[in-house]
């Protein structure tokens, strides 16, 4: 039977872009724009996250419209705004989400984050009975996807969300360019990598050259600060350069000999709408003690922003159009409150919507670093770690001086 009309056509699908950005949002924004298009849906953009709906809402139309998905970052903007109470606003702005659905006939929510997002979402699904669909995105990688990592015949359960890939390659990029510098001083260089309460991005760096590495999910201590100190003055004396990158998470909990606590470094105490300080500084403190106990000349450099900045990589851009591709198998079966996530890691060519699934939104969470993926004792990434990002970089990409001059003796 011959269909007069697309499926959808009269409906009206609206994205938002919520939380911290990564390279990979307009990619996945346009991906999903275009599939909904050729379903027949007229697809709206609501600007700046949940605050886009909100007062009278701030809405634009993007049927029709040519959009860059390779730009990075997210054209229709973002915001940590919480539609639900909190600390820091204690009003419920539900009824004017509700209220903005519509006013602007919209039939279907698609949002585009992390765990506060998309978990503000699932909310909405839950109590008002609003048609959502999630769409993940972070750089810390750290958002349960439930995707597995098929390894020497063990399953490990690893995440992988649009924003890392990219940001992994950035990391591994800068990583390289560091160790020049760090060769030509004999330095220890304590790099800082984005990562709340996960080392995921941070174990990228190893793709540049780094060996040791701190992550969140392994306090230190004050006796494991000592091991610490240990290892770092081996592996730097072992090393045929004499230097090391040291990447460390920007949220991990550091032993304060002054304060006898195991804690986090603030860059500011001022929460955001879901309760979360900003994190900031602690490879400050890093370097300047390993200077002190080791004497070995240390810096720190704070990658900031740079792993969230730039345009979108491949295997990011292959990703994004991958989980779009199972969007519309949601859409088509109205099967909301849902995230489609990848199955399990695959490399490149292997990124193909047979390979996808999809969770329920409230079973997201965050998920830290494997234990499979870390050697507590050693501060370092394991071989199961490589074999998972070499799925998504492929190689290490770091080059060497390979000169061994001769040494001159005087006569």
């Amino acid at each position: 039977m011959r269909l007069e009309n697309k499926l959808f056509k009269g409906k009206t699908l609206a994205i938002l872009s919520g939380g911290g950005d990564t390279p990979a949002i307009n990619s996945g924004i346009e991906a999903i724009r275009n599939r909904a298009s050729l379903l027949g849906f007229k697809v709206y953009g609501i600007l700046q996250g949940w605050k886009g709906l909100l007062g009278d809402g701030n809405v634009v139309d993007l049927t029709n419209q040519p959009y860059d998905g390779y730009y990075g970052g997210t054209a229709l903007r973002s915001s940590r705004t919480n539609p639900f109470p909190s600390k820091k606003n204690p009003e419920s702005r539900v009824p004017q989400v509700l209220r903005n659905f519509e006013r602007y006939k919209i039939d279907v929510l698609v949002t585009i984050g992390g765990d506060d997002t998309n978990g503000a979402a699932k909310r909405l699904f839950e109590t008002e009975g609003i048609p959502v669909i999630g769409f993940p995105k972070t750089i810390d990688n750290d958002l349960r996807t439930r995707t597995i990592h098929h390894y020497q015949g063990k399953d490990i359960e690893a995440v992988l969300c649009p924003g890392f890939p990219s940001a992994a390659r950035s990391i591994m990029e800068f990583t390289a360019s560091l160790k020049t510098t760090a060769e030509s001083h004999s330095r220890i260089i304590v790099m800082e990598v984005m990562g709340r309460d996960a080392g995921w991005l941070t174990g990228t760096a190893t793709f540049g050259g780094a060996t040791l590495g701190l992550v969140p999910e392994y306090p230190i201590t004050r006796e494991r600060k000592e091991v610490f100190f240990e290892t770092v003055k081996e592996t730097y004396m072992n090393s045929r350069k004499k230097c090391l990158i040291i990447p460390v998470s920007e949220g991990i909990r550091w032993y304060d000999e002054k304060t006898g606590k195991v804690d986090v470094v603030y860059a500011s105490s001022e929460l955001d709408e879901y309760g979360h300080p900003r994190f900031g500084g602690v490879s400050g403190i890093i370097a300047s003690e390993i200077s002190a106990r080791l004497g070995i000349d240390s810096r720190a450099q704070i990658s900031g922003y740079y792993p969230r900045s730039g345009h979108c990589r491949h295997y990011d851009r292959r990703l994004t159009t991958t989980l779009a591709d199972k969007v519309v198998d949601l859409l088509l079966r109205e099967e909301y409150g849902q995230m489609p996530v990848m199955k399990k890691i695959v490399p490149y060519v292997e990124l193909e919507e047979f390979n996808t699934t999809s969770i329920d939104m409230g079973a997201v969470g965050n998920k830290p670093l494997s234990d499979d993926y870390y050697d507590i004792s050693r501060f370092s990434f394991t071989d199961a770690y490589r074999d998972f990002l070499t799925n998504i970089l492929e190689k290490p990409e770091f080059s060497e001086f390979r000169y061994d001059f001769p040494v001159v003796l005087p006569e």
